[in-house]
């Protein structure tokens, strides 16, 4: 720790936890702190949070953090929120029900009722987001129709993002980008949509004013500062969705850089000047307030890996379980064989948008064992990504290598899979806390450390091993890719199938 240091702070509040994290000019994390959040499921549809354990877990990792360094040497904070996440406050500012969470799915009935009434390439076209469950939009249509009294109640309806900067600030305010995963946002505009709003019969007061990432929304109250060990006054910038920040964390924020996180979920996508809509992707407003993000999603990443294990391999106990199945996979050639695998564990997002979708493991033999199937999982994750990559592509994006995250991104059988089934080369990040990194990035615009996102990044954002692509593979990874893309298609239909043909 040098004398003069100087440290701005990246708070990602996530599904799971809190990680915040004082983060120098050169995107060393020099201390953090942590914190758990609960989740409840009162119903195999309902996921909830008690968002005041936002802001308990807030101050819990925000003061470890602060017992470690100087408040005086911080210049500013940002929050990273998980996105799809929304809490309704009463006059008081005190919740009125449970926050709900992105993986809530109350809302299934309704889905394709809002997309009938308004329009469902209506939607897709002002939000950027296709027809599915997840943005908080179709939560509030669900409000609308079987609790309206609860959502005329509501004075204000946040993200997490903006709960805890009213909480730090005493004013709630939203980024573009912790307002983008609402569905309630126009990307062109940057505007929360009028349209979409009348439509729920929703007044615009009820949501939080809009800032571009970067800007000054606030300062630490006297009572914050008490909570959490920050310095009243700091200042408060706007951060962002954690999928936005993580982005950003690994400068996905111009052309021909890809960004992939093989996290629980497996998220990828690139940045494009303009606005780009596809069923192969959600359009994002770029982290950085300057164009898109396009953003592939598939809501079983490692976690359909890590459902293998626990289902049919004994479970992960066994921390060597990995290295073994790491082993046998790699002595397999490209297709596993024969089995071939659709990963849609808890439905599909792009490009079917399909709750309903289901995962199937097909072309087992005597000789198929648990490495076949281990394999065949990453290989099916890997083209789903792929798919959606090369469909960018093919709409003028560019697209040149690949920087990858998460906890998948551990594995070198893994990292090589994306580079021969992409083609391009695949470099592991070293920024493992991506969205903490990415929020530090926006304080630290905000402070004046650097003049444009793009600085921040190219000084922030940290680069392990490059992994290249091995051309001799192309071929048999692009017949696995259409093999594999129609599986889904194949399946889909078996629960209508002619029992008498």
């Amino acid at each position: 720790m040098q004398p003069d240091e100087r440290y701005v702070i990246g708070m990602d509040s996530s599904t799971q936890s809190v990680k915040a994290v004082a983060w120098t000019a050169d995107g060393t994390p020099r201390a953090e702190g942590r914190a758990p959040h609960r989740i409840s499921t009162p119903h195999p549809h309902k996921a909830e949070q008690d968002a005041e354990d936002w802001w308990s877990a807030a101050c819990q990792a925000l003061s470890s953090l602060m017992s470690q360094i100087d408040a005086d040497r911080v210049d500013g904070i940002a929050i990273s929120n998980q996105r799809e996440t929304m809490v309704l406050l009463g006059e008081d500012r005190k919740p009125l029900a449970p926050a709900t969470v992105w993986l809530d799915r109350r809302a299934q009935d309704v889905v394709q009722s809002l997309a009938d009434e308004f329009g469902g390439e209506r939607l897709h076209a002002i939000s950027g987001k296709p027809v599915d469950v997840i943005p908080c939009v179709y939560r509030l249509r669900y409000y609308r129709q079987h609790e309206p009294e609860l959502l005329d109640r509501a004075a204000q309806i946040l993200s997490v993002h903006d709960f805890l900067t009213q909480k730090l600030t005493d004013e709630a305010a939203a980024s573009w980008t912790s307002g983008d995963p609402f569905g309630l946002l126009d990307i062109e505009t940057k505007q929360w949509s009028r349209a979409i709003l009348d439509h729920l019969g929703i007044p615009v007061t009820k949501l939080p004013p809009l800032y571009r990432p970067g800007t000054l929304i606030g300062r630490v109250t006297a009572h914050a500062a008490m909570a959490t060990g920050l310095a009243a006054g700091l200042p408060v910038y706007a951060g962002g969705g954690d999928g936005h920040c993580a982005g950003l964390g690994v400068n996905v924020i111009k052309p021909g850089v890809v960004y992939l996180n093989l996290g629980t979920a497996a998220v990828g996508g690139c940045w494009s000047p303009t606005r780009k809509l596809s069923r192969y992707w959600r359009t994002l407003v770029s982290p950085s307030g300057e164009g898109y993000l396009l953003e592939s999603c598939q809501r079983a990443g490692a976690y359909f890996v890590n459902w293998l294990l626990d289902a049919f391999a004994g479970g992960r106990s066994d921390p060597a379980i990995f290295d073994r199945l790491e082993s046998e996979a790699s002595s397999l050639d490209v297709g596993s064989g024969g089995v071939t695998v659709c990963s849609y564990l808890m439905g599909c997002m792009d490009p079917h948008w399909d709750a309903n979708a289901r995962a199937t493991f097909t072309g087992m033999g005597p000789e198929t064992g648990i490495g076949h199937l281990y394999r065949a999982s990453m290989e099916a994750i890997t083209l789903e990504f792929v798919r959606s990559l090369l469909e960018m592509k093919s709409m003028g994006v560019a697209a040149d290598r690949i920087f990858v995250i998460g906890g998948g991104a551990g594995s070198p059988l893994w990292r090589q899979m994306v580079a021969d089934a992409s083609g391009l080369p695949v470099i592991r990040s070293l920024s493992n806390e991506a969205s903490a990194l990415g929020a530090g990035m926006s304080a630290a615009v905000g402070a004046g450390w650097y003049g444009h996102f793009s600085e921040a990044a190219d000084a922030m954002s940290r680069l392990a091993e490059q992994v290249e692509p091995r051309p001799a593979t192309a071929e048999a990874w692009a017949a696995l890719s259409r093999r594999q893309a129609n599986l889904y298609r194949a399946i889909r239909h078996l629960d209508h199938a002619d029992n008498g043909t």
